[in-house]
């Protein structure tokens, strides 16, 4: 048996603080015994490609997914990501060879086609658009909840977010890892399992919104409150911690086990909003004052600082989850004049995407191809104009992706540049000028999230029946699913990465770790 366990995106300063202050007392003794590993990582360019290839072993590059919702240049228009192929996940291929999965709340995780085994998406608590419900097999999720209880909705709504949305976002976040230990526990003493993959994603989310609480609103109306809001991060990592702990007293002694982040979490000096009004200067004709002007991509911005997030929240809630998704997408691009579009904002995250209009590639294309090269130099040069209002630069990057790619197809759904932001944290409520362009005002509060995806991924593998293997290349998320593969004795054929186990026992087990919660066996 393997076990994959995502503590899900941490920040690793807070990470190693909250380890020294004895906060995470089951992974400190596992880090005693295990070897922690570095991982390479899409989540910089692509941190919407970041589970797919760790599920996949796929290269973000193959399997093209790298947002929620992707740009369908054949339309012309955003479809979500639901539309699109997704690539197998590992417990898909097991499943070819018989081998039986447990898998819990697969972040971005999708239906499987075939599957043996037992899965639940949407059980530590649901969201709308990465923990959709869904189970194999099907129905299993209902038979559970009346054994456990249902989830709770965790709501992500871009914006100013108020005081008694963060609070429900605490008290939901802090419940949730129990309930996959609970679960987990349950499940491996009743039946047996090949590999167990959980995703403990309370870490992840409370890294969005509680990594920085000064970049919080401060209406509280008690000190109480503001404490409990201040302290959300360490209370989130130890409360996953603790499920880490009773999940590993629930596995067979000889397991190999992983540990994994597939991606860590830093503070957010994303920019993205002013993206649009930003690309709208470089490309007008003539200098700006941009505030009275609809920037191209920007309506869906604009609808979230015209509306506050709890009433968007409350519609959001009202609606199925695939509507959601689609009216989303339809906003992404509404009321664009694609006859004077020569570029445009896709959707976006932390790092801002754009994709040029391009004739013969874009249904509706009005760019010249071999024009293309000029017009991304000049959009570039001209972001690298803007500056934050403390004068120094808003803009760290700008990634020729297109040149890489060397694809301009339009079936090629990437986009053509990727903006990198400055590593300084910008003020709200702000915009960014030019001396050449002008200004761009803020329309609003931005995103609200105070903590955005890093590059600094990491695993710590302790071998059970399996001994480590040393890595041919530096060790990369893509190599978690062959590692999988190659413990199991699956056929590892068409995965891009390496496995980082062999066969060969080290002789390390939980007994003496982890008192037993009822643990299986193997």
């Amino acid at each position: 048996m393997i076990a994959i366990l995502q503590f899900d995106c941490v920040s690793l300063p807070h990470f190693h603080q909250f380890l020294e202050e004895g906060r995470l007392p089951a992974f400190a003794q596992l880090r005693g015994r295990g070897q922690w590993l570095p991982l390479e990582t899409p989540a910089l360019q692509w941190e919407g490609a970041t589970y797919f290839t760790l599920y996949s072993g796929k290269d973000a590059n193959e399997h093209g997914i790298y947002s929620p919702f992707l740009w369908s240049a054949a339309e012309q228009r955003v479809r979500p990501q639901d539309d699109y192929p997704i690539p197998e996940a590992v417990w898909e291929r097991l499943a070819r060879s018989g081998k039986r999965s447990l898998v819990i709340d697969p972040y971005e995780g999708k239906p499987p086609k075939s599957m043996k085994g037992k899965a639940v998406c949407g059980w530590q608590f649901k969201h709308k658009v990465t923990l959709r419900r869904w189970s194999v097999p099907r129905g299993l999720d209902r038979q559970l909840e009346r054994r456990f209880g249902g989830p709770s909705l965790v709501e992500e709504v871009y914006g100013r977010p108020s005081v008694p949305y963060l609070t429900r976002m605490r008290d939901r976040l802090l419940a949730a890892p129990e309930r996959a230990a609970d679960l987990a526990t349950a499940l491996l003493a009743e039946e047996r399992f090949d590999l167990i993959w959980i995703t403990l994603s309370s870490s992840h989310i409370a890294g969005h919104w509680f990594l920085d609480p000064s970049r919080l609103p401060q209406d509280y109306p008690d000190p109480r409150m503001k404490a409990e809001i201040d302290g959300t991060l360490g209370d989130a990592y130890a409360a996953v911690d603790q499920a880490l702990s009773d999940i590993l007293a629930s596995l067979p002694p000889e397991t190999d086990l992983m540990v994994i982040s597939p991606s860590s979490m830093g503070p957010s000096a994303s920019r993205t909003p002013l993206l649009p009004g930003m690309l709208q200067a470089v490309l007008s004709e003539k200098g700006v004052e941009r505030s009275a002007t609809k920037a191209d991509g920007s309506s869906l911005w604009r609808l979230r600082a015209a509306l506050p997030s709890d009433l968007r929240a409350w519609v959001a809630r009202m609606m199925p989850d695939q509507w959601a998704m689609q009216l989303t997408a339809r906003l992404e691009m509404r009321g664009v004049d694609w006859t004077k579009t020569r570029a445009f904002m896709v959707p976006s995250g932390d790092c801002g995407y754009l994709r040029l209009n391009l004739s013969g590639r874009e249904r509706d294309g009005i760019v010249d191809p071999k024009d293309a090269d000029q017009v991304l130099d000049h959009i570039a040069s001209g972001l690298l104009t803007f500056r934050d209002p403390d004068g120094r630069l808003a803009v760290k990057n700008v990634e020729f992706v297109s040149r890489s790619l060397k694809d301009r197809t339009p079936s090629n759904p990437f986009p053509d540049l990727i903006v990198h932001w400055s590593d300084r944290l910008p003020p709200h409520l702000v915009g960014v000028s030019s001396p050449q362009f002008g200004d761009v005002p803020s329309s609003g509060w931005g995103s609200g999230r105070t903590g955005e995806h890093r590059d600094e991924a990491w695993a710590l593998v302790i071998p059970g029946s399996s001994k480590m293997k040393t890595p041919a290349k530096p060790p990369h998320i893509m190599d978690i699913a062959p590692t999988v593969c190659a413990v199991l004795g699956v056929d590892p054929e068409g995965l891009d990465g390496q496995p980082l186990l062999e066969p060969g026992s080290t002789g390390t087990t939980y007994e003496d770790m982890f008192p037993s919660r009822g643990r299986a066996t193997s």
